[in-house]
């Protein structure tokens, strides 16, 4: 769509007034706010132009102009200047990040909370889920007499764990040995080859060593099970209700979809950089009036999870991007120093 240099910064300068105070745009206030000299009555003319090309709306007929979906969509691509944090607002963000940076789950947890008191909106954030994920090593930890603790770790930076008994004593010696034989077998695999029926055979490979190791085997299964899950870290969600932009049960919508894990999964962990989903464009009916803003992070070097923001249309989106790329670089760069140090 071919718009004049001028229409650009009229179009720019609705989206920006709507953005800032929520009410529509008139001539006047335009002509006061743009950098050149108009007349109300060609800014007017502009915005019917606009209008007809779907780029504006106008909610009453006495009313000024705010932008439609197609808008921002227009603004975003090709006009939108992006709001860099200052570097207070990135000293802050590391700073909160940092003390959680020991632990995945606990780090993307926090991305979640932090995204969503900085932005006022929901936010969500998925670890890495099994797709690829190779076992880094699996470690035992003894934590009774007759139990111990699986620690299975993976090449994307997961932990999971699982603890089992024994119907006999555990010795350091039986530790070491269950250590050996179930990194020799698994090491390398992938988290979807650790599957019962490949258990059941390793098993039987083990010969009667199997007795001794069966349920440390299952419990090496169930927690590899579980790490070819993306977990999502979800925060926020009460703050839709008191956007004035949901109207009636729109909030509660979204909030509903937000419940739903594996549709928001696949919402946020489409492929590509950073993504600006506006109204429509994210094909669910419950989030026909809500933007989705949403950057993948990547550990050494490979896409792992994503970092999102969900809220209505009328956002910030120069700030909305800048704020959840540094997040997602903040939290690849962390997740990858914490693979090295466990490696």
């Amino acid at each position: 769509m071919e718009l004049s240099s001028r229409q650009q910064k009229i179009l720019a300068a609705v989206v920006e007034h709507y953005i800032a105070t929520g009410e529509p745009a008139g001539s006047k206030m335009l002509c006061d706010s743009l950098d050149f000299t108009v007349s109300p009555a060609t800014v007017r003319n502009e915005m019917s132009e606009l209008a007809e090309r779907g780029l504006l709306l106008q909610p009453h007929t006495s009313a000024g102009r705010i932008p439609s979906q197609k808008g921002y969509r227009v603004y975003v691509d090709r006009l939108m200047k992006r709001r860099p944090l200052s570097p207070e607002e990135r000293r802050t963000i590391d700073s909160m990040l940092l003390s959680n940076a020991y632990d995945p789950q606990k780090l993307l947890d926090g991305v979640s909370r932090l995204l969503a008191g900085m932005t006022r909106f929901a936010a969500v954030s998925t670890l890495p889920g099994g797709q690829g994920v190779t076992i880094r090593a699996v470690q035992f930890v003894q934590t009774s007499r007759r139990t111990a603790m699986v620690v299975l770790i993976t090449s994307s930076g997961m932990l999971k764990t699982r603890v089992f008994r024994c119907d006999f004593d555990i010795t350091p010696d039986i530790l070491r040995v269950f250590f050996r034989t179930v990194n020799e077998k698994l090491v390398g695999r992938t988290v979807e080859e650790i599957t019962p029926a490949f258990v059941q055979s390793l098993a039987v490979s083990l010969g009667e060593m199997a007795i001794l190791m069966s349920s440390a085997l299952m419990a090496v299964l169930d927690a590899a099970q579980e790490s070819m899950e993306a977990d999502v870290c979800l925060s926020g969600q009460m703050n839709l209700l008191f956007c004035p932009e949901f109207e009636g049960s729109g909030a509660r919508r979204v909030i509903d979809f937000l419940s739903r894990e594996e549709e928001l999964t696949r919402l946020v962990l489409q492929p590509g950089g950073t993504r600006v989903l506006i109204g429509r464009e994210t094909r669910r009916s419950e989030l026909s009036d809500s933007s989705v803003v949403a950057c993948r992070y990547a550990i050494s070097g490979r896409d792992a999870g994503a970092i999102a923001v969900i809220g209505p249309t009328r956002m910030d989106y120069g700030k909305m991007v800048t704020s959840i790329e540094y997040l997602a670089d903040t939290v690849g760069r962390m997740l990858t120093e914490l693979l090295d140090q466990q490696g």
